[in-house]
């Protein structure tokens, strides 16, 4: 399970580093738009909607990262009073909500890049295909979906090993 852990964890570090990439390309991109549209009154026509698009795959990146350095926010004034056994199980519980949120939006994003792909669905503007902005967007779900299983099974047997 260790191994797995591991995999996920440096799966999680890569597509935050792919989701870190396009932010670049978003901040260049932009800078680039508002150069040409107030120094040269050339606007790019183009700009706003792609870096736009581009926001929603790198709205998921940091999921499965985020999960492996427990930076998620949490409420624990109270179940800090709770003896250990019972925090293990909240804490379990806890994880057990993650997975069943992280699998609803991976199955959601995963049926709405099909949907978009059989369709042929595109942008407004650009005509760039709907799916192709799905695509990364549920393989970051997946990837949590599936971090996320393997962390609710290591706390259910912590649990019941303790």
């Amino acid at each position: 399970m260790n191994t797995m852990r591991r995999l996920f964890e440096s799966l999680g570090v890569a597509v935050m580093a792919i989701g870190a990439i396009i932010i670049l390309v978003q901040v260049f991109w932009i800078s680039y738009g508002v150069i040409v549209r107030y120094f040269f009154n050339s606007p790019d026509a183009i700009v706003t909607e792609a870096t736009a698009l581009l926001l929603f795959p790198v709205a998921f990146a940091g999921l499965a990262y985020t999960l492996s350095q427990n930076a998620y926010p949490r409420v624990t004034f109270l179940a800090d009073l709770l003896p250990p056994n019972w925090q293990r199980a909240l804490t379990t519980i806890n994880h057990f909500v993650i997975l069943a949120v992280a699998v609803f939006f991976a199955a959601a994003a995963l049926i709405a890049t099909i949907r978009d792909f059989n369709s042929g669905a595109a942008s407004e503007i650009l005509l760039w295909e709907r799916w192709i902005f799905w695509l990364p967007a549920a393989l970051s779900w997946i990837l949590f979906a599936l971090y996320a299983g393997l962390i609710f099974i290591q706390s259910v047997f912590s649990t019941v090993t303790k």
